[in-house]
């Protein structure tokens, strides 16, 4: 079979992380651009060698060449992109989050449905790390028992990239819905995927973006404007499930704490584990605790890596070799935990799903 033909839609940040990774596959060829900016589209082009550039994504998705698209605009446009895309018939590789609301997320599912031809990919990059495939092994061998509780963290000391990530209406919601996605669904995926009976959280807009802070860098986004800021700078959940397990999580881009940092574990009756900020794995033998670090090449997620494994298993998928570890149905079930926190927070109650 010849080389799957890929369009990128939005020429943001994360794009690179796409495009460097369809360049590095020998099953892929990356055959289109498309942005809204003419500017950064024409000079990502000619870097690029890319021949076909667009400005409107229903143009790219008429070309009949193209196989599959990645999805990398503002969350707001992810659903109306990802539909008119299997509806042209495309398979996707969508950013998380898979959209801003429930009934997207539900629009996207159906637009799977009837378009059986097609999948689409929700992503969750983190699925795709070394440490993540070899605690998965331990988990699927029993060695962790039945993972009853995870936990959560991902905080930034100041960290709010600007632009479109601070403004609700592109975004969707702050680092709940940037950071939180991620940690929340390493948890979700490795504890077996259990379906999410009921949400309590709490958002809070304590200390917008910091932009009066010196002497520390951070990300900034393309179009950053230290005036404009309507998100969350910190949120915290519990997250139960129907089997009884429970996930605790907590996200920011401010925060008046001593460091960055990430930390990740999960609980089971037999075993634990913390994944990040590296796999160490908990178990005991012979009435002795015992505390275990796998030797592997990437202990801690490794962002290079980790894009090109999902990219790799996109393309695997588009030629039909094997089914998406990150289907559609994952991002419907995460955007009712996302969306649940924000109205747990917004009503001070904790909020029930029917199961």
């Amino acid at each position: 079979m010849s080389k799957i033909k890929v369009g990128v839609i939005g020429l943001g940040s994360i794009s690179e992380m796409h495009i460097q990774s369809y360049q590095k596959s020998n099953e892929a060829e990356l055959a289109a651009l498309c942005d809204i900016n003419e500017e950064r589209l024409h000079k990502q082009a000619k870097k690029l060698g890319v021949e076909h550039t667009y400005t409107d994504y229903h143009e790219l998705l008429a070309n009949p060449e193209i196989d599959a698209v990645s999805i990398c605009t503002w969350n707001n446009t992810h659903a109306q992109i990802a539909i008119a895309a299997l509806n042209s018939g495309k398979s996707v590789l969508s950013e998380k989050p898979l959209c801003k609301t429930i009934e997207e997320a539900k629009a996207v599912q159906q637009a799977v449905k009837v378009n059986p031809e097609q999948f689409l990919q929700v992503g969750y990059v983190r699925r795709f790390g070394t440490n993540t495939k070899v605690l998965k092994k331990f988990i699927d061998s029993g060695d962790l028992g039945e993972i009853y509780y995870s936990k959560a963290s991902c905080i930034r000391v100041i960290g709010n990239p600007g632009g479109w990530f601070a403004d609700k209406e592109r975004s969707g919601g702050g680092p709940l819905i940037d950071l939180g996605v991620h940690v929340i669904d390493l948890c979700w995926y490795l504890m077996g995927k259990p379906k999410v009976k009921s949400v309590s959280g709490n958002t809070y807009q304590k200390l917008g973006n910091r932009s009066n802070v010196e002497f520390k860098s951070f990300y900034k986004a393309a179009d950053y404007d230290a005036e404009k800021n309507d998100v969350e700078d910190f949120a915290n959940a519990i997250i139960r499930f129907e089997n009884g397990a429970s996930i605790v999580v907590d996200v920011s881009f401010a925060l008046h704490a001593k460091k960055e940092e990430i930390n990740v574990s999960l609980h089971g009756d037999k075993g634990g584990a913390v994944i990040e900020p590296a796999l160490e794995i908990f178990t005991e033998k012979n009435n002795i605790i015992l505390n275990s670090t796998p030797q592997i090449d990437h202990l801690s997620f490794d962002f290079v890596h980790g894009f090109q494994k999902e990219i790799d298993h996109f393309i695997a998928c588009v030629k039909g070799e094997e089914s998406t570890i990150a289907p559609v149905e994952d991002g419907v079930e995460m955007m009712k935990i996302l969306t649940g926190v924000y109205q747990s927070s917004l009503e001070q109650k904790e909020i029930h799903f029917d199961i």
